[in-house]
């Protein structure tokens, strides 16, 4: 049953799908009617875009792609005159919801999901779990994590929070007792490309267009739901 719910989240917010409700949004030249799955996910990513002052942004896509993290293969950096014009193409305020359909003011606009609909996966599988009675779970996709209820023995849910050494090795830096919520973590230490000596980031700035650069390794936010947490942790990076 989860399995098949995961396909139908694919088939709406799956950058890797190429017959997606997004890869359609972002391959059209104004918009596309959207599902409820996905008008869930933009409805919260404008709350959390607005509370950010424009730091969370899934207009991001093409930055993602062109510093190497997209769905397609990329080679070398992109120039400042790239990044310049690239970002003509970025902002959430080029966008409109309006009821279920999502209008762009250029072509060139494309969307990326994967900073929120993660959390939000996690939250449609505990709703699933809920519906079938289940009053105690973990459900975790990608580290994204909700939980509710104890242990048989009556004890908390005891979820490990990752963070490298002093050499940069992941491992074991935390650990937070939960009984109900979600949550999630953001850092810029296992996802990066090397160029030289520099570490190039999975996390970009939708308002400079180059990845993050700063002394923050990660990220650790709980909420009442993990959409909200995961839509907050890379955000709190910046």
């Amino acid at each position: 049953g989860i399995d098949s719910l995961l396909r139908v989240i694919d088939q709406s917010m799956s950058l890797y799908k190429k017959e997606s409700l997004i890869s359609k949004f972002n391959k059209s030249g104004s918009g596309i009617e959207v599902d409820p799955l996905m008008l869930a996910v933009l409805k919260r990513s404008f709350e959390i875009n607005r509370d950010t002052r424009g730091i969370f942004d899934i207009t991001v896509a093409p930055l993602v792609q062109a510093w190497g993290f997209g769905p397609k293969q990329q080679k070398g950096t992109p120039d400042s005159a790239a990044i310049r014009q690239i970002l003509g193409c970025v902002g959430m305020q080029r966008l409109r919801l309006k009821q279920n359909f999502l209008a762009k003011e250029q072509a060139c606009i494309q969307i990326d999901l994967n900073g929120i609909a993660q959390g939000y996966s996690v939250d449609l599988i505990a709703q699933y779990l809920e519906q079938r009675g289940a009053k105690c779970y973990l459900a975790e996709l990608g580290g994204e994590i909700r939980i509710s209820g104890r242990k048989p023995n009556g004890s908390l849910m005891k979820i490990g929070i990752e963070g490298p050494d002093e050499n940069g090795i992941p491992g074991i830096r935390h650990i937070a007792g939960l009984e109900h919520g979600a949550i999630t973590t953001s850092g810029n230490y296992r996802k990066f490309h090397q160029n030289g000596s520099k570490k190039i980031t999975h996390l970009i700035n939708p308002k400079t267009g180059y990845p993050l650069d700063n002394e923050m390794i990660s990220v650790t936010v709980y909420a009442k739901d993990a959409i909200t947490a995961d839509g907050y942790d890379n955000a709190l990076m910046a």
